[in-house]
Parts: C-alpha cells; sequence; structure tokens
C-alpha cells in the first residue's frame, strides 16, 4: 500500500505545471537607475525559495534588461531550472552553449521588439530550427520553439526536433474578459496537437492571477508557465513572496 502511494504521489507531481517566474522587468528596474538596485540574482533566488520552479530570463542584444552577466551570474546559484528565451543569433547562441541551461526557448523577436509579438513560422524556418535544436541537444539542453496557437505550427515545431513548443498567450490573455472559452479553443487544439506528436508544453505571454487558473484547468497537460510583467506588477502591491505564492497557488488549484 506504501508503494502504491508513493507511485500515485510521484506521478501527481509529474502532472502538475512548473511556474517559472520570468526576472527581466526586475533588470529593467535595475538599469533604469544604474548599481544594483534591485539585486537581479538575489530577487531570482528569492523567487526560487518562495516556491517558484523555474526562473526564465530573455537576454537581448542591446541587454536593456537582462544582461548577458547576468545570466552567467545565475546558473550557478539557482537550484532549480533556467530558462533562456531568445533569437538563437550567434552572440545567443553562444551563450547558452556556454551556461548550457536546462532549457532555452527560441523565439523570432526583433532586436528593437518591445516584447514577444510572434511565434515562428515553422514550416519556412525548419531547417534552421532543426540544425539550432540538434545543437542545443547535443549539450543536453531541452529545447522549446514558441509558436502561434495553430496546429500546423506546433507540429511543423515537432518535426524540427524540439522537446517543447511554448504557446504564445497574448490573444487568449487579450479575449479571455470578453469571451474565456472563444479565447482558449484554438489553444486547446494547439495543445492537444503538441500531446499528439509527442512533445512537451509550455505557455507563456500575458497571464496572470485573473486568467491563469483557466488556462490550466483546460489544458491540465500544460508543463510550464512562464510569467514576469504580471508576476513584478503584482508584487508592487502584495510583495514578491506573496505574489509568487498566489500564482503556484491558482496554478494547483486549477488541477
Amino acid at each position: 500500500m506504501d508503494v502504491f502511494f508513493y507511485i500515485f504521489a510521484v506521478s501527481k507531481l509529474k502532472d502538475m505545471t512548473k511556474l517559472s517566474v520570468n526576472i527581466n522587468k526586475i533588470a529593467t528596474i535595475r538599469n533604469a537607475r544604474g548599481g544594483n538596485i534591485p539585486d537581479v540574482i538575489q530577487a531570482a533566488v528569492n523567487c526560487e525559495k518562495f516556491g517558484a520552479e523555474g526562473i526564465t530570463v530573455h537576454p537581448r542584444p542591446d541587454e536593456r534588461h537582462i544582461r548577458y552577466s547576468d545570466v552567467r551570474a545565475l546558473k550557478p546559484v539557482l537550484t532549480t531550472e533556467l530558462n533562456i528565451e531568445g533569437n538563437p543569433v550567434p552572440s545567443f547562441i553562444d551563450l547558452v552553449m556556454e551556461v548550457v541551461p536546462a532549457q532555452v526557448t527560441l523565439v523570432p523577436d526583433a532586436p528593437d521588439a518591445i516584447t514577444s509579438n510572434a511565434g515562428w513560422d515553422t514550416l519556412e524556418n525548419r531547417e534552421f530550427l532543426t540544425d539550432i535544436c540538434s545543437e542545443f541537444r547535443k549539450k543536453g539542453i531541452r529545447t522549446s520553439i514558441f509558436v502561434n496557437p495553430d496546429p500546423v505550427m506546433v507540429k511543423g515545431a515537432a518535426s524540427c526536433g524540439c522537446d517543447r513548443v511554448e504557446l504564445y498567450t497574448e490573444s487568449y490573455a487579450r479575449l479571455y474578459a470578453l469571451d474565456p472559452e472563444k479565447a482558449i479553443a484554438d489553444f486547446v487544439k494547439a495543445a492537444e496537437e503538441a500531446r499528439k506528436c509527442g512533445i512537451g508544453l509550455n505557455a507563456g505571454h500575458d497571464l496572470n492571477l485573473e486568467n491563469l487558473g483557466y488556462y490550466i484547468k483546460r489544458i491540465p497537460w500544460t508543463d510550464e508557465v512562464s510569467i514576469g510583467h504580471a508576476i513584478i506588477c503584482d508584487a508592487l502591491y502584495m510583495g514578491l513572496e506573496k505574489t509568487v505564492k498566489e500564482y503556484l497557488s491558482r496554478v494547483k488549484s486549477a488541477k
């Protein structure tokens, strides 16, 4: 009986969606003033201490928020998964190969993009993405491709050899307040395609305390959600510890 309950508990843990906290906005505040306040590395460690199961960073070539040096400093001190997002330009590839995070998320954002605003066309970019995925996987790095909620793009990503896709959830967040069912419909289809292809499933962009629970409830096989902007905004009012725990509560209660 004890063995049965142990196996049951382990299987449930595997089914849980993980929360990865994106700390870019903390770096943005630091960079606006100069110096090291707030301390980005300490903030990441605190997020882990408060229950976050991963830390996400999205370094851009101009280093306007997370710097390459931050990424290098984070890897040795984190005890959970480090996820590095970004457009795989040569400098990004070199950084990822040097740091060797648990996961790299490939995002097709332009250098001047304020934030990510589209997923990959995995058919048009198949050869490029296949080569990149192969390079990272040889290093033992889990690869995830950022895509719009389109089963065709999900299937295309799977054919590139990635381990996961991350669904770009901006349209879900925008429509959620008007019609939750309509907002989630395309994401359910894309998520089902990912499961059919045998790859993992992440989600991120504009998820918050209002819309996160419904998303996880409708797509409970989501492996990970990456949330940054909303967490840092909520932390201004509730504090970082309470905010991280509130997001974890939304994930767990949705299950």
